[in-house]
């Protein structure tokens, strides 16, 4: 569904990212792991058009994409939740779902909402409440409704259970499974629980300094062990 062919991204004159190969398979969960400051975000955000692109190529469905803006990429259906700052804070759950579905007829914008509330049965609680007034897992299930009413198609999480309790951070990682499972959404996760990432995840890709490390089935992954080797030393650059 998402290609990304010899990658390389940043921001101005600082590369982050270099030479990335991936495949991101539709109807998949597909897991971006590794140590602080090793390319992830930076890889959302360079296939979400929102940071610089040296080289390389973006296929979206047999698409280049690389040189689009981020809005056209939305528009085809690629969404980049970032961790935070990913709803409108000043406004209603309502007003947030309503804005992202501003080009929706109110017949099938009462569907969408619908589906988002049969997903995150807790927000129907807070409609009228303000976002900014939302838990920090709320906050998650707004964006992912977000995303859901405006259809789109692959959902690029970053780090969405982050300074989440225990509790709500397995209900955010049940949820991300129902999303592919119930929505057939494509999800690339990138997320510093590794283990409950591995657990749900089809693939997996570990970046090291900017690199690909590692790339294979998560499950085996997780069964073989021995990944805490990417968590300590970097990998040379190629």
């Amino acid at each position: 569904m998402l290609e990304a062919r010899l990658l390389n991204g940043g921001y101005g004159e600082l590369q982050v990212i270099f030479d990335i190969n991936a495949v991101i398979k539709k109807k998949r969960i597909t897991a971006i792991i590794g140590p602080n400051g090793s390319g992830k975000s930076t890889f959302l955000k360079t296939l979400s058009g929102l940071a610089t692109i040296y080289s390389g190529e973006i296929i979206y469905e047999d698409q280049d994409i690389t040189r689009i803006s981020p809005h056209r990429r939305a528009k085809l259906g690629i969404a980049y939740l970032p961790q935070t700052d990913n709803v409108f804070s000043n406004l209603t759950v309502r007003e947030n779902l309503q804005i992202a579905g501003y080009l929706v007829d109110k017949h099938e914008m009462r569907e969408r909402i619908a589906i988002v509330l049969d997903l995150f049965p807790e927000l129907e609680h807070f409609m009228n409440r303000k976002a900014g007034g939302l838990s920090g897992g709320e906050r998650q299930f707004l964006a992912i409704g977000s995303a859901l009413i405006k259809r789109s198609r692959i959902l690029m999480l970053d780090e969405p259970t982050a300074h989440l309790s225990p509790k709500l951070s397995g209900t955010i990682f049940e949820r991300i499974v129902e999303l592919r499972d119930k929505l057939d959404l494509t999800i690339v996760l990138v997320e510093q629980n590794v283990k409950r990432a591995l657990e749900i995840a089809d693939h997996t890709y570990i970046l090291q300094s900017g690199q690909v490390a590692f790339e294979g089935g998560s499950r085996g992954l997780l069964e073989r062990g021995g990944i805490e080797k990417y968590f300590i030393s970097p990998a040379p650059r190629l």
